[in-house]
């Protein structure tokens, strides 16, 4: 009978990112070979909501137990080998509730932490080891003030994490819309128009400002500054007139406001309270199109709309979202040799280390503007680079 020092779980929640399994995979290799046993709970917080704590029952859907082989032959691709999901187990609503909790649980919204821990301890984890933003980190610490040994991991496109420089899934993204972002000029330049690429980043404008800042657009719009339309038009126009082939470019962040408004694509919301954006890029490229005759001599501009969406966060992992969370993964597992937790790992100052997890209830961390951007130029800034860190997070 093989025997453990312990048993590991492991989830990742919220959006899918390149990076993801490679931090699976560096928990559990290094962890299998501490003598420990790895977990991987599916679909992030769901698949501790929806098991049966019962030795007889069908869990395989809600967890399974990972080795060398399965975790090694995912290292390579994107998404998460253990799915995800956006599920809050403390802000359950009713259609949500697995059959076998909906008599304990009655409300329109429950928290189901109690079933939580049950499960928990149904599955003798012993360190439980959550990959995600801070809506899934903030569960994270829930656990931890209940008693659980929590370690963190920080994943998310918009690298807006605080308590890190870095986030997975951030360098793909970037180099991704870098990618695309090139791709797309060709359609720009061939008709002499105006292109508008809307990018993601809900609060923060990190994955609008550094691919500006590498060359992909001309300018960029940002959440942390609301940005005048006639001015952008202006630019951009300009912009286009420099340019020998006659075409201009604008990253907008989906979280960027022109009347203090961000645009959604509906009413409804999340378990974690979020409505969904989308539709800043049209409306700013429809605005353009408009306002562009007066900057033009009076001829309109041809204006694309082009939405990036899931393809930056789809794919294998660029080379820091190969590196990175393999960094991450082992950081994590060094804190749960020393017996430490309640720690977010991560990188401070372009040093990797950890910091209380409680962090996650801090503010977003969000692009500096006084230091970062040019609020009159709407791109970034591109002096005094001496002493920021690598990424100006």
């Amino acid at each position: 009978m093989v025997t453990y020092k312990g048993t590991i779980g492991i989830l990742t929640g919220g959006g899918d990112v390149p990076g993801l399994n490679p931090a699976i995979r560096a928990v559990t290799i290094r962890a299998i070979g501490e003598g420990y046993r790895v977990i991987g709970i599916r679909r992030g917080w769901a698949g501790l909501v929806d098991m049966i704590p019962d030795k007889d029952a069908d869990n395989s859907i809600n967890f399974q137990v990972l080795d060398d082989d399965t975790v090694n032959q995912s290292v390579r691709t994107g998404g998460t080998l253990l799915h995800s999901s956006r599920t809050r187990p403390s802000h359950l609503p009713r259609e949500a509730m697995p059959r076998h909790l909906e008599d304990e649980y009655s409300e329109d919204i429950s928290d189901v932490t109690p079933a939580i821990l049950k499960n928990l301890e149904h599955l003798g984890i012993d360190y439980l080891i959550p990959i995600g933003g801070d809506d899934t980190l903030s569960y994270g610490y829930r656990l931890h003030t209940e008693g659980v040994e929590v370690v963190a991991i920080p994943k998310t496109m918009d690298n807006d994490v605080p308590g890190t420089d870095y986030c997975i899934g951030f360098g793909t993204c970037v180099s991704r819309t870098i990618e695309l972002t090139n791709a797309l000029r060709s359609t720009a330049g061939s008709h002499e128009r105006i292109l508008v690429i809307e990018v993601f980043g809900r609060y923060a404008g990190f994955t609008a400002l550094l691919p500006t800042m590498a060359g992909a657009a001309d300018r960029c719009v940002i959440p942390e500054h609301e940005f005048d339309i006639e001015n952008l038009t202006r630019l951009l126009v300009r912009d286009r007139d420099r340019n020998p082939s006659r075409y201009s470019v604008v990253l907008v962040s989906e979280g960027a406001t022109t009347a203090g408004e961000r645009s959604y694509e509906g009413e409804a919301t999340d378990q974690y309270g979020h409505r969904r954006l989308g539709g800043i890029g049209d409306q700013v490229a429809a605005q353009i199109s408009d306002l562009s005759a007066r900057y033009n001599n009076g001829s309109r501009v041809n204006v694309t709309s082009q939405r990036l969406g899931y393809m930056v966060r789809s794919g294998a992992p660029d080379a820091l979202d190969s590196v990175a969370p393999m960094a991450f993964g082992n950081l994590a597992l060094d804190l749960v040799l020393e017996g430490t937790s309640g720690r977010l790992v991560g990188i401070n100052e372009g040093v990797y280390g950890d910091v209380p997890l409680d962090v996650v209830h801090g503010p977003h961390k969000i692009v500096d503007v006084e230091k970062y951007y040019n609020t009159e130029r709407l791109r970034p800034n591109y002096a005094e680079f001496d002493g920021n860190p690598l990424l100006l997070s």
